[in-house]
């Protein structure tokens, strides 16, 4: 349970937090992923990330060194291990909606999600609890408006493809939506086509808005 209640308690509601913990190391593994896919979709942020680690890197410069035991053991494993392997050759690399972090983690893109529909308009691919956090891909209908709904905890959604508004803006390929219990939205999708996005949860969504709102969006 150590993992499903971190992103709670170090109360992440801002991209910047976000990116703090990423750099801090402390964010459960589809979180990371997540953040990374991020980055790789919107290389620009990885500027905010190299400003989080030089102000990291001038506080470590404050504290008192501490010996590393087996420390030559440790440089020889970091220099003799390899890249890890991907999925995504040259012949493909073009044709993919998931980044490179994102196709490793699942093992497939866009176009091989076993997709099933929880509701018309809407379908999910659940990857189930990885450290504690519910980790799920979405697939909304261009046009299709998600049950209004707030949040126990915090919930990660970064769009993969297509995109969606709320009241809160727009977001698209590439965009992170963090969400905690303090927003209540209806997440819409666009026209154009259907919005694809990776979503990271350390707790359940609540159903919000008017039982005639519910029930119209339920049926789409």
């Amino acid at each position: 349970m150590e993992s499903r209640t971190r992103m709670v308690r170090e109360h992440i509601d801002t991209i910047d937090s976000l990116l703090a913990r990423y750099v801090a190391g402390t964010l459960p593994a589809p979180a990371r992923v997540l953040v990374e896919a991020h980055l790789e979709l919107k290389p620009e942020n990885r500027v905010r990330v190299r400003n989080l680690e030089a102000m990291a890197g001038q506080a470590l410069l404050d504290v008192d060194p501490v010996a590393i035991s087996n420390r030559d053991g440790m440089l020889e494993a970091i220099f003799s291990s390899k890249e890890p392997e991907t999925g995504i050759t040259e012949g493909n690399a073009g044709q993919t909606v998931f980044p490179k972090v994102l196709y490793d983690f699942v093992g497939f893109d866009a176009a091989d999600v076993p997709w099933r529909t929880r509701m018309p308009g809407y379908r999910e691919y659940d990857l189930g609890e990885i450290e504690g956090c519910h980790v799920n891909l979405f697939w909304i209908k261009p046009g299709r408006t998600v049950p209004a709904h707030t949040h126990e905890g915090s919930e990660l959604s970064l769009v993969l493809d297509g995109d969606f508004t709320d009241d809160r803006g727009f977001y698209g390929r590439g965009d992170i939506s963090v969400a905690d219990d303090s927003v209540d939205h209806r997440p819409c999708a666009g026209k154009d086509r259907p919005c694809i996005g990776l979503a990271v949860m350390d707790a359940p969504l609540k159903l919000t808005g008017s039982f005639r709102q519910m029930i119209g969006d339920l049926i789409g």
